[in-house]
């Protein structure tokens, strides 16, 4: 009795993601730092010092490998689901983690060969083809929910979402010190971690599907017990997408504006920057499990919106660091709306429209964020709160009628 319980125990850890998470996050936290600090310097030298045509170019840059990464993910999306109707989620995680790999070693090339700055598409490229992030995400939500009981996989979600921070926090505090060794040395340190994760994934991760009953649904219509109708459900989608909409790409802006003048960030300063942003992961999941009883949904994530747009507005007139970390602590739950919405029903419908918010997001703010340099560089953050207050109307329209 006591080895079959011994059994059971390994097999539920083994079921568990939550490690191909940390360990991913971490290496992926090495590597944004060394490919933005690469592209950044590179963009220096071009312009011969010239910070605000530096950010110009770097910004450009972003947007096509954005676009490219993106683009490239949608096409991937019915072969690798063709693919994991057969061989399980997991083909999710490790498709998209062969391609962060290869991505990986093309700034390798980069670095020791002498080849133009356009040749790192080509890591975007086959990233975006291997599922990218948004197969990567979608392969952990499935894995995560199958390994927990249907009332308690909201829950597992968010711890999941926990454990992304702590390893975002990790990777950002010490991604600064290895770029200070050596640009080579954080490259070399995020391929081997990321190899890692995959290994792990590909012959340790169990595939936990088999465990459960083939009839059991993945996710109920709604774990709170409430039918919401489609309009309810339209709303709130709706109130995703603006949120997310004003969100991703602003917070991708963030990284090329602390390098330049005022705040000029060495990489040390620029991974506490990124620490601190994901931080925000920790924050909210704490946030969530402390207030939810007593402020309840729709006043959480109004909570969270509303402390987004206060923290972008402090960072976008930052000129000292202590300003623009004021800023990140202001925005410390403003991941609650990400957490409160994706659940049950909504969840599973996200997930088909995040990743071209993730690239809408992403082109608007890089394109707009250039035009800006010469006279206010912060007004990206501006306009992301604008975005994120409007976000709040649908979700105050689902509470009233919900109360009718």
């Amino acid at each position: 009795f006591m080895v079959s319980e011994s059994a059971n125990q390994m097999g539920a850890i083994l079921t568990l993601v939550e490690p191909v998470v940390v360990i991913n996050k971490l290496g992926t936290s090495f590597f944004e730092m060394a490919l933005t600090q690469t592209v950044y310097n590179h963009s220096l030298k071009a312009t011969a010092g010239d910070s605000d045509k530096a950010q110009a170019l770097s910004s450009h840059f972003l947007l096509i490998q954005s676009v490219l990464s993106s683009v490239a993910a949608m096409l991937s999306i019915i072969p690798l689901s063709r693919m994991a109707d057969r061989h399980g989620p997991k083909v999710f995680l490790v498709a998209s983690q062969m391609g962060s790999v290869l991505g990986m070693f093309m700034l390798v090339v980069f670095m020791y060969c002498e080849v133009p700055l356009e040749f790192l598409y080509l890591g975007s490229l086959l990233h975006g083809l291997s599922g990218g992030g948004p197969m990567f995400w979608a392969g952990v939500a499935a894995l995560a929910s199958l390994s927990s009981e249907q009332g308690k996989r909201t829950l597992k979600l968010n711890i999941v979402d926990f454990c992304f921070g702590i390893a975002g926090v990790v990777g950002g505090l010490l991604s600064g010190y290895l770029y200070q060794m050596g640009p080579s040395s954080l490259l070399l340190t995020a391929i081997l971690v990321s190899i890692v994760a995959l290994l792990y994934t590909v012959f340790v991760l169990t595939d936990s599907r088999r465990l459960l009953s083939e009839s059991e649904p993945l996710l109920t219509e709604s774990e709170s017990g409430k039918m919401m109708d489609r309009v309810s459900i339209g709303m709130l989608m709706t109130a995703m997408m603006l949120f997310m909409l004003g969100v991703v790409g602003a917070e991708n802006v963030l990284q090329l504006y602390v390098l330049k003048p005022p705040l000029s960030w060495d990489s040390v300063w620029a991974g506490y920057g990124r620490a601190a942003t994901s931080a925000m992961y920790l924050s909210s999941f704490l946030g969530v499990l402390s207030l939810f009883s007593v402020l309840g949904d729709t006043a959480l994530t109004l909570l969270g919106i509303v402390s987004n747009c206060t923290g972008m507005a402090i960072m976008a007139f930052a000129i000292e660091s202590w300003v623009y970390f004021l800023g990140e602590f202001v925005v410390a739950t403003d991941l609650s709306p990400l957490l409160c919405l994706l659940a049950g029903r909504v969840f599973g419908l996200l997930q088909l429209v995040l990743a071209v918010t993730d690239l809408l997001s992403n082109v608007f703010f890089t394109s707009i964020y250039p035009l800006t340099l010469g006279w206010f560089s912060g007004f990206c953050f501006l306009l992301s709160c604008v975005i994120s207050y409007i976000s709040a109307v649908p979700i105050m329209y689902v509470n009233l009628m919900l109360k009718k």
